[in-house]
């Protein structure tokens, strides 16, 4: 049975090869949020990803495990505050996705052509 368009990108990478640690929806928009911002809060990311406490904190955990962010908390007054920022790993790791999702792109579009 022959694989379907897009299946296999042109570089010859497959979907299936995706980076599945950023592929997942939340852990996608914290990556590319924070790729457009050299710091976010984890109120801001909320906002911005319209989801809860509990599931930010478990996406945004294994992106900190992984090394592909990092997570400072502070004060500011005596109200506690944890702030995002990307890592070089993670910023290089968003951009392998993005030329893998590119391909498997333009991949399906020549298919269909």
């Amino acid at each position: 049975m022959p694989a379907p368009p897009g299946a296999e990108a042109t570089s010859g990478a497959t979907a299936a090869e995706l980076d599945r640690l950023i592929h997942e929806r939340i852990r996608l928009g914290i990556v590319s949020a924070l790729a457009v911002h050299a710091e976010m809060s984890f109120n801001d990311l909320k906002g911005v990803l319209a989801t809860t406490d509990g599931n930010l904190s478990v996406h945004a955990r294994k992106l900190e495990e992984a090394g592909y962010i990092s997570c400072t908390k502070s004060f500011e007054g005596r109200v506690p505050r944890t702030a995002f920022a990307l890592t070089a790993t993670g910023r290089a790791a968003l951009e392998r996705y993005l030329e893998h999702m590119e391909a498997i792109i333009k991949a399906t579009r020549e298919a269909r052509a």
